[in-house]
């Protein structure tokens, strides 16, 4: 078991490694023009460390998020000899993992389920907002909103119903 526990640690190092000196090498040293304003934003190296996926995400401010991506890809494949010769030179490695760049797009999808979720609760909201200016529901103590199970009721009432 301890066995499996260090090459796990070994595998997350190596795939940490790769993720800053890759992020590196797109901050400053590829000069392709396809290649946009992006980050790593994640490495996931297969177990026998022989490949690794690495995803990256593209500035969302482009026109075109989807050409963007499909073109900062094929830069990125473009380069992949280099890259890797430099991952050698670098890291001090006799073999560097096979790359595959991918799009991630999770930053994209999130900021989406976030809108969706945000459109489903407002109008929940007003619903409950305009029965309240309507006057339609009665004000009552909190109390009684409590014993009503409007309200969970607070600690001290919840610890006294157990004793």
């Amino acid at each position: 078991m301890p066995e499996h526990r260090a090459r796990k640690h070994h595998q997350d190092r190596v795939a940490e490694a790769l993720r800053e000196e890759i992020g590196a090498m797109i901050g400053g040293e590829l000069t392709d023009p396809r290649i946009d304003f992006c980050h790593v934003s994640e490495v996931a190296l297969n177990p026998g460390g022989k490949s690794a996926r690495v995803y990256v995400a593209v500035d969302s401010s482009a026109k075109d998020i989807a050409k963007a991506e499909s073109d900062t890809i094929a830069g990125l494949e473009a380069a992949k000899g280099y890259i890797r010769h430099e991952l050698k030179e670098r890291m001090g490695v006799r073999q560097v993992p096979d790359l595959t760049f991918l799009p991630d797009r999770s930053g994209r999808f999130q900021a989406r389920i976030e809108e969706l979720m945000s459109r489903s609760r407002k109008p929940a909201r007003d619903s409950v907002a305009g029965k309240h200016a309507s006057g339609a529901t009665k004000s009552a103590a909190p109390g009684e909103l409590a014993a009503q199970g409007a309200h969970p009721p607070n600690r001290q009432q919840h610890q006294a119903g157990h004793k």
